[in-house]
C-alpha cells in the first residue's frame, strides 16, 4: 500500500471519519485491480 494512502487511512480511523474510509477503501482496491494484472503477465512471460 503506497505510504500517502496507509497514512491518510490511518488518520481517517483515528478521527472516525467513515466516508473517508469508505472513499480511501475504494482507491485501495481500485488499485490493487489495476495493479495484479500487470504483476500477473509479467510473471508469465517467462518458462
Amino acid at each position: 500500500m503506497p505510504q500517502w494512502l496507509c497514512n491518510q487511512m490511518m488518520r481517517a480511523f483515528q478521527q472516525k471519519d467513515r466516508r473517508q474510509i469508505k472513499l480511501l477503501n475504494d482507491c485501495w482496491y481500485f488499485y490493487r485491480t489495476k495493479q495484479a494484472p500487470k504483476e500477473h503477465d509479467s510473471g508469465s512471460v517467462m518458462q
